[in-house]
């Protein structure tokens, strides 16, 4: 077994450990629109739920000491609205691209050839082939060391008929994306094993 301090590691050292350690992970593919009207897309895998019941998911992204804020950050802060779309196996590939930055003014909707759809509740679009779509509304926002973690409120679900069994979403149908360290992605493929507690 390899021991590390963390004082002893560089950021970059500590940061492959800590993405390779929690993996999968799954991915926001999150759609916003800038106050001057441009659409912006772009995937995160530091995204995750921290209610369902009443549903708020969160993702970060560098904050403004480090980097500046992105987009979609800056995007769903000032217009307090964005949408998670759901990353299958068949959006890989256009998911990924929309992760290059685009230039000022130009989205990465038109860059990476992604169909939009609009929203229901809110003015932003969303993937029109992704299965699952949550719309939210701001919640609030956090700044944890060098991140801005965004907390968004789901107003409301798109889900596709494709993924259903008799009514409800059936896993084996949504082969989810998730994203492994370094430059490695993986597809869902349940195991047969089913909770038994």
């Amino acid at each position: 077994m390899v021991e590390h301090e963390r004082a002893a590691l560089t950021e970059r050292e500590r940061a492959r450990i800590v993405k390779s350690a929690v993996s999968p992970r799954p991915i926001a593919w999150i759609s916003t629109r800038s106050v001057d009207g441009v659409d912006n897309l772009a995937p995160y895998s530091s995204y995750n739920y921290v209610s369902s019941s009443e549903p708020v998911v969160l993702f970060n992204s560098p904050n403004e000491d480090h980097g500046g804020l992105k987009d979609t950050a800056r995007n769903a802060v000032e217009t307090g609205e964005f949408a998670v779309n759901v990353v299958t196996e068949e959006l890989l590939e256009r998911m990924d691209r929309t992760s290059a930055s685009a230039p000022p003014g130009e989205s990465e909707f038109d860059l990476a050839d992604v169909d939009r759809a609009e929203c229901e509740r809110i003015d932003a679009p969303r993937v029109a082939a992704a299965v699952v779509t949550m719309e939210c509304s701001f919640f609030d926002s956090m700044r944890i060391h060098d991140r801005l973690v965004v907390f968004g409120e789901v107003e409301h679900f798109h889900v596709s008929d494709d993924v259903l069994t008799e009514g409800k979403i059936d896993m084996r149908k949504m082969p989810t994306v998730g994203r492994l360290g370094g430059p490695y992605y993986t597809v869902s493929d349940p195991v047969e094993f089913e909770r038994q507690h």
